[in-house]
């Protein structure tokens, strides 16, 4: 019994990863601006994080929220621990773009705004933005005062305005 227990729980969980893990890569990539390789390691990351915890998730109500919360929360952990040590080099790397995607330089041109973003404030954009989540959820998600996002909401969309202002229109039309 309790093996079969133990392989039903494992289904779940690789049911689970394969229908959320496209989403957390997409929201990963945007946290790291467009770092495919980073973006992969926080996914893994936050799947093994997510199977650790998988025996008592169905005390969770939204896993894939839960998940997301666990990505953003792995991912500024990275960001505290590398920030002292390692500075990304690499320029973005040239994104495969679906039919019917929007202007690759247009989405290049977000990406490298983003990149110019402190990493609180981008998790902050990404989460309300992206994730289309309330300033709670994203104050939850990111264990900080809803007082605290809304603020790096603020900044963080002044920034992008300021940085792409002009152009972004530019970019948007030239397509």
């Amino acid at each position: 019994m309790g093996r079969s227990r133990t392989r039903s729980r494992a289904d779940e969980f690789l049911e689970f990863a394969a229908a959320s893990g496209g989403h957390l890569y997409r929201s990963a990539c945007l946290l790291t601006s467009g770092d495919t390789h980073l973006a992969e390691d926080l996914v893994q990351e936050t799947l093994s994080r997510m199977y650790a915890l998988w025996g008592r998730i169905s005390r969770i109500d939204n896993p894939a929220a839960y998940a997301q919360t666990v990505l953003v929360r792995t991912f500024l952990t990275q960001r505290r621990r590398y920030s002292a040590s390692e500075r990304p080099l690499a320029d973005v790397p040239e994104l495969p773009v679906p039919h019917g995607a929007d202007d690759p330089a247009l989405r290049l041109a977000l990406l490298q705004a983003l990149r110019e973003l402190p990493p609180k404030d981008r998790a902050v954009v990404m989460l309300r933005y992206w994730e289309d989540r309330t300033v709670e959820e994203t104050a939850d998600a990111m264990n900080v005062s809803a007082i605290a996002v809304r603020s790096r909401s603020s900044r963080a969309l002044a920034k992008l305005r300021a940085r792409l202002g002009g152009s972004l229109a530019e970019l948007a039309g030239s397509g």
